[in-house]
């Protein structure tokens, strides 16, 4: 490989200084080149060139192609050294001055085999140079500053339908009162074009963090598209949007560092929450602008940071945002069904453990342990106890106490068969109705 790094124009260049990527180029290049002056040499070129199958982007097929037009054009009875140098060393140029920062050689471009169905992949699966800026300019028109006059408050929103409704955080325009929520005064909201309204706090949740303001507007808003936050994974590359410090406009970007984070992790009182977890630069007036993807979707509402630690801040997850604002049209607040009890999520390895330090704790694989059950309530009356294992509710199989939530939703007095295992094996079936937790639990 070394005089192919010669030929390339690196003369004093290690395969491992060059990198992945450059060392794709330069092979990829010259085993082009080499293949079409093997075959005009023979003169055969259409009929007896080698059959090769090489998963590649859209962009690498392009400029391979251009290169082999070049060779058509020049029309190479016999190649030398020198024609291939001269080729190889356009291809070079070609790519870095036309395609620099483009990923045409992520690993699954080079896999055997041919591309998708559609010969395509879509956009979002790699990261290019205008990726970020590209998925920021598709929110950034929706994103608001939010000022609170009382205190002087400030914070970010998001303009989510063309009625004017923004997605804040509760923190930055509401507080939490012994008569229920209320608003900290006049909001004022200033979209990224300039112009500037008076919202209005709908409904705020002081526990999820999620409050709707709304203006009123004759002239058409621009409005930022939702997505889903059930799809990202860790290590996803996302981007934060908002006005921190007053300073509008502003965009930073980093991945994601845990999609579940627990409430619990962070030492946070109240009810069971999850967050994302990030490394994107947040600051005092973040919250509550918008977490985006790299298909300009919204995923999360910006939340906090922590203090005195780098690259950690938090963001809400869309799908629980938007269960919120169901909520809120649905029954004006958010309606939270109350069990009683603990729950541990299980898997194998906790169940060997436990089955270590009691060996009559029940044969299961996967399910959900009660740790805890609280007197007089609704898991007390149905007759739970203390190390039973959820198996089953409302006649699904259960894995983790996350389903269960999802299961009740916002159903209050109505009943659920539950399946649960007890020690030696024991199976019972319990029914229980969920109350309506207190807003202060």
């Amino acid at each position: 490989t070394g005089s192919l790094y010669k030929l390339c124009g690196f003369p004093k260049c290690s395969r491992k200084s060059l990198g992945k990527g450059t060392t794709s180029v330069i092979l990829l290049a010259a085993a082009s080149i080499g293949a079409l002056w093997h075959e005009r040499s023979n003169g055969s070129i259409a009929n007896s060139f080698s059959e090769m199958s090489i998963k590649m982007s859209p962009q690498l097929h392009h400029l391979l192609t251009d290169l082999w037009q070049q060779g058509l054009e020049n029309n190479y009875q016999s190649a030398t050294l020198t024609d291939i140098s001269v080729s190889v060393d356009w291809f070079r140029r070609r790519f870095f001055n036309d395609a620099l920062g483009t990923s045409l050689f992520s690993s699954n471009n080079f896999q055997a085999g041919s591309q998708n169905s559609e010969g395509t992949r879509p956009d979002s699966n790699y990261l290019t140079r205008s990726s970020i800026s590209d998925a920021a300019a598709k929110v950034a028109p929706a994103v608001v500053n939010l000022t609170v006059t009382q205190g002087r408050s400030a914070g970010s929103g998001t303009i989510i339908d063309s009625n004017g409704t923004i997605l804040t955080n509760a923190h930055v325009v509401a507080e939490f009162t012994t008569g229920g929520v209320a608003h900290k005064g006049k909001i004022a909201v200033t979209l990224q074009d300039g112009r500037s309204f008076e919202g209005e706090v709908i409904n705020a949740d002081f526990q999820t963090d999620v409050a709707v303001v709304k203006i009123y507007s004759k002239t058409p808003l621009p409005v930022a598209k939702l997505g889903s936050s059930r799809k990202l994974r860790a290590g996803d590359w996302v981007i934060a949007l908002g006005c921190p410090l007053f300073l509008q406009n502003t965009v930073t970007a980093g991945i994601v560092s845990c999609v579940d984070r627990k409430s619990s992790d962070m030492g946070l009182g109240g009810g069971r929450r999850e967050y994302l977890q990030i490394d994107c630069p947040i600051n005092e007036g973040n919250s509550g602008g918008p977490l985006v993807n790299l298909d300009g979707e919204v995923v999360g509402v910006n939340t906090m940071k922590v203090l005195g630690a780098d690259g950690m801040a938090f963001a809400i997850p869309i799908d629980s945002v938007i269960n919120t604002v169901q909520q809120f049209k649905k029954h004006g607040r958010v309606v939270r069904p109350w069990l009683g009890m603990k729950m541990l999520d299980l898997n194998e390895l906790i169940v060997a453990q436990l089955k270590e330090r009691d060996p009559s704790f029940p044969d299961v694989i996967e399910g959900v342990l009660v740790p805890q059950v609280t007197p007089g309530s609704p898991a007390d009356r149905a007759g739970f106890r203390t190390g039973d294992v959820v198996i089953q509710f409302d006649g699904k199989p259960i894995k983790s106490m996350k389903e269960i939530v999802e299961m009740m939703g916002d159903k209050v007095g109505v009943p659920f068969k539950v399946v649960v295992k007890r020690a030696n094996n024991v199976q019972v079936t319990l029914t229980i109705v969920p109350q309506e937790a207190s807003p202060n639990l």
